[in-house]
């Protein structure tokens, strides 16, 4: 049994200052489950939050000599976890696959019961954004969005190009994008996940 098993985070923090790698051991035994469970509700995809609970251990070992001025470690770990998890999904905002595999994983594990006067309201918001949208871009959301279709997919049926099917859903994401996080200050996946499990 390692001996730093034993002792508070408060001590663990300050071994883990002094570049103990076996402290480091110790809190990542102690709370990375903890930290994957609570990064899977913002993400709801299993490989996405293995992935984050990994790289937030990572920034903690390399900003280690940082920590100085924590009171509460537990508090600190799970402020990292969230404000990274958030970065990350505004950067898988630019990533059509990414973005797929969050909304997709959302609708498929979310409970109906869980938030729904907070999912009812995300949704009304959303829709209000869309009306603003141009006829075509509209339609093109809802088939790719709504009903899953595939650009090429999307494109045979309307008598578009492909980059024509793309260019209105980024112009469409752009607009949506801004709007909720100028007026919800969320990121625009949580927003569009109520909006597709209604």
């Amino acid at each position: 049994m390692n001996l730093l098993s034993t002792l508070s985070d408060e001590d663990l923090l300050s071994e883990l200052m002094a570049d103990r790698a076996e402290a480091f051991s110790v809190l990542y035994e102690r709370y990375n489950k903890n930290i994957y469970q609570f990064i899977y509700k913002y993400v709801h995809s299993a490989a996405l939050a293995d992935d984050l609970t990994q790289e937030v251990f990572i920034k903690l070992w390399n900003g280690r000599n940082k920590l100085s001025h924590i009171q509460s470690f537990k508090g600190y770990l799970f402020i990292s976890a969230r404000n990274y998890t958030l970065d990350n999904l505004k950067a898988a905002l630019r990533s059509e696959k990414t973005m797929g595999e969050i909304v997709k994983n959302f609708v498929v594990q979310h409970k109906p019961t869980d938030e729904r006067l907070m999912n009812a309201d995300y949704a009304a918001f959303l829709q209000k954004q869309l009306s603003t949208l141009p006829e075509r871009s509209r339609e093109v959301f809802r088939l790719c969005r709504q009903e899953g279709r595939t650009y090429e997919e999307v494109a045979q049926e309307l008598g578009i190009s492909k980059s024509a099917v793309k260019n209105h859903m980024v112009s469409s994401m752009k607009v949506l994008k801004t709007s909720v996080e100028k007026e919800l200050g969320i990121p625009l996946a949580t927003v569009l996940a109520a909006f597709l499990i209604r």
